[in-house]
């Protein structure tokens, strides 16, 4: 009976040894990759957007009405109306692998927005915090 209750234990030191170096790998590993993600969606400061946006490779959304666009928008930036019956094929049009910057008339649209980007599987959003408000009151440059 001794030499039954010796491998026994036996077995039971190997797999309690089996179990917490499964759960050290597999809990290490997790914790490693959420230190390393960033996130999709950031909301950035005007003199950010604004250094960010030079590149002509920029894709600028503007997602204020057609009436707000045409009455001043930042240069460069294309209106794909929040909220529109165009808004999912007009993003479709759009690089999922580029940076995206968005913005609105004081960020409650753009931020919805950057959400709906972030779901369709844009990897990079960027917010413009406080919206073109934030941007005219730092008398930044909009076109009409």
């Amino acid at each position: 009976m001794d030499g039954v209750n010796k491998k026994i234990n036996n077995m039971m030191r190997k797999l309690i040894i089996a179990f917490a170096f499964i759960g050290l790998v597999f809990f290490s590993g997790c914790k490693e990759s959420k230190a390393q993600d960033t996130p999709v969606v950031q909301v950035i400061p005007v003199a950010q957007f604004e250094s960010d946006i030079k590149d002509t490779n920029t894709q600028l959304i503007d997602v204020r009405t057609v009436v707000e666009y045409e009455s001043g928008h930042i240069k460069g930036a294309k209106n794909i109306v929040y909220n529109s019956e165009a808004w999912n094929s007009s993003i479709e049009k759009l690089d999922k692998s580029k940076p995206v910057y968005v913005y609105c008339k004081k960020g409650g649209r753009s931020a919805k927005c950057a959400s709906l980007l972030e779901e369709a599987g844009f990897t990079t959003v960027y917010d413009l915090n406080g919206g073109i408000m934030e941007w005219q009151g730092e008398g930044k440059p909009i076109e009409n």
